[in-house]
């Protein structure tokens, strides 16, 4: 039976909702990070080098920043938090459930509009542009707007452009910023917004535009060790810091903080 248009974009946004948001448990001997969706391709790789550096067992959560907080707000035993924005950090830091002493601003990123493999791509978005013209009648797929980062900034950048009220009714929001990326990769939504480190992972799409950094919030992931990190956990964030890693997260598409 051929599914509807409709059931198609939900059933891609439910089955990468789920899986972002599957709950993972690191074994007593390891460690336990809460990351951002966005940092998954390059964090995996990095885990798996360190892994085989130490011997030093690390799992990692992903799921939208926002999801993350208020699961350690509840309790959950995340021995560190990497997030996509400064904001549920600070949330965080307020409550007194990270060490604040150990908070470093880590990575950068910047913000694209992506679409199908074969679509022209325009360089940097411009003033006048009309978001809502290449759109049509599709979807422009971003994470929640409200309370995931990426859709925070991707608002801020359509409200500065005097896009978003003419496209608001056409933006399906998904659970995180890879789940709005599977979205156009699977075809069921024609544009997304989206971290350029995302649109470098996923060969089903590409670059459209890009958005100039001064029309949003600066894109900052602080990381921090949790009030209750267990002793390896500090090892473990000091070595996101080194230059071997550094070039990782460059090589994906991040940047550094304020470049």
């Amino acid at each position: 039976m051929t599914l509807s248009f409709g059931r198609r974009f939900w059933m891609v946004a439910l089955v990468f909702g789920i899986l972002a948001l599957a709950p993972i448990r690191a074994g007593a001997e390891g460690i336990l990070v809460f990351a951002a969706a966005s940092l998954k391709t390059a964090l995996d790789e990095i885990v798996v080098g360190y892994e085989n550096q130490t011997g030093q067992r690390v799992t990692v959560s992903y799921a939208a920043s926002s999801v993350l907080a208020r699961q350690i707000q509840q309790g959950a035993p995340a021995d560190m938090f990497v997030s996509a924005n400064t904001d549920w950090m600070d949330v965080l830091e307020q409550d007194g459930l990270i060490r604040a002493d150990s908070r470093v601003d880590l990575l950068g990123n910047g913000l694209v509009l992506i679409g199908s493999d074969d679509r022209v791509e325009m360089g940097e978005i411009q003033p006048g542009y009309d978001l809502r013209a290449e759109l049509k009648d599709g979807y422009l797929a971003m994470a929640l707007v409200d309370a995931v980062p990426a859709g925070i900034y991707g608002k801020a950048a359509l409200q500065s452009l005097n896009q978003w009220e003419a496209v608001r009714n056409q933006v399906a929001q998904a659970d995180n910023v890879r789940a709005a990326l599977a979205l156009v990769a699977a075809g069921a939504a024609p544009l997304g917004i989206v971290y350029q480190s995302d649109a470098k992972v996923e060969e089903r799409v590409q670059v459209v535009a890009t958005f100039r950094a001064d029309l949003h919030p600066p894109i900052i992931y602080p990381a921090a060790l949790t009030l209750n990190a267990k002793e390896g956990a500090h090892a473990f964030l000091e070595h996101l810091k080194t230059d071997a890693v550094t070039a990782v997260f460059l090589e994906q598409g991040f940047t550094l903080p304020g470049r």
